[in-house]
């Protein structure tokens, strides 16, 4: 009886990590199953069905939550939209000044004003975008 009783608990543990995410309710959920599996194929008395959940557990804490929480952690993000656009290059459609220009960014015209105010891209030039300021690229034409 104690064993189905386990196997409920690891279950129920195992499917509640959904909610969470932190892989501790299935560390919980495993050593619980594997409680149950003890606890079928010996009659150990629930004392004992104690310890062996508290040493499964102990053990799935320190050796292998880190190692999954590593492997499965939250990855780097990815920069997307206009945040994935600076440190690409450009090409100058119209004459970049400190009030008008256009450039062709990733298939898209975007309006441009250069990084310092005093240069002048003239069109045909290739340009790098520095940052995204609203709709306009800010861009620099390098060393």
């Amino acid at each position: 009886m104690a064993a189905i009783i386990w196997l409920i608990a690891g279950i129920v543990l195992a499917a509640a990590e959904m909610l969470t995410g932190d892989l501790t309710l299935l560390t919980l959920g495993v050593a619980a199953l594997a409680t149950a599996g003890i606890s079928a194929g010996t009659d150990l008395p629930v004392w004992g069905d104690a310890l062996v959940f508290a040493a499964m557990a102990g053990v799935l804490f320190v050796g292998v939550r880190p190692l999954l929480r590593r492997k499965f952690g939250t990855p780097p993000p990815t920069p997307t939209n206009a945040d994935a656009l600076p440190g690409k290059s450009a090409l100058v459609l119209e004459q970049v000044a400190e009030y008008s220009g256009q450039v062709k960014l990733g298939g898209e015209v975007w309006t441009a004003r250069p990084l310092d105010p005093s240069e002048v891209y003239e069109a045909g030039v290739t340009v790098y975008v520095m940052k995204i300021d609203g709709a306009t690229a800010v861009v620099w034409k390098g060393p």
